[in-house]
């Protein structure tokens, strides 16, 4: 492919298409840390941006060196997702129930961040498959674009959390655990039944 404008905008489309998972555990994280400060809703964008850029990359360079393999591994993508998101939301609705305030970073610290950002951009792998035509330099500004978007994606979704969490008090942790099963459930429904 060369250098265009609908370079550019499959790019930012696969971008903004790519963040919505990420915006929307953004949200719960939002939800479930209402007091979270500014450097740390950067670090969930950050590690959400991330994922997001590597595993377009990744799957890039599967399609060039070991296709068949990855297309085997593909068919497990949704069920990784759907029982790494169940995980984490179940824990938030059990601590939203129980009312365990103090153990906020269970969920928001860095390996459940690791974990979250591994889960929401697993579908992402995919997505090497549909830029296998650039080479290399496009294929790492295309993962560009999709990290910046993704990262201002998640910032409000982070923002947007905090915010409803503030105004629904006890229960932002349950609706933040719900959510992260419903969009683990959405990713197993539209990658396996659909």
């Amino acid at each position: 492919m060369t250098w265009s404008i609908t370079f550019f905008v499959s790019s930012i489309l696969l971008g903004i298409g790519l963040a919505m998972d990420a915006f929307s555990v953004s949200v719960a994280n939002g939800l479930h840390e209402r007091t979270m400060k500014r450097p740390k809703m950067c670090l969930i964008a950050g590690v959400f941006a991330f994922f997001q850029a590597l595993m377009p990359l990744i799957g890039w360079i599967c399609v060039r060196t070991v296709a068949e393999k990855f297309r085997a591994f593909e068919r497990l993508v949704p069920w990784i997702a759907l029982a790494l998101l169940v995980f984490i939301g179940g824990k938030m609705i059990f601590d939203g129930i129980r009312g365990s305030e103090d153990d906020s970073k269970v969920s928001t610290g860095i390996k459940g961040l690791l974990v979250q950002g591994v889960a929401t951009s697993l579908d992402a792998l995919s997505v090497g498959f549909t830029i296998d035509e650039y080479g290399a330099l496009q294929a790492c500004v295309c993962a560009l674009i999709i990290a910046a978007l993704t990262f201002v994606i998640c910032i409000v979704g982070v923002a947007l959390g905090k915010t409803i969490g503030n105004r629904i008090g006890g229960k932002a942790e349950i609706v933040g655990g719900v959510i992260l099963i419903g969009i683990g459930i959405e990713i197993f429904v539209t990658r396996v039944i659909l």
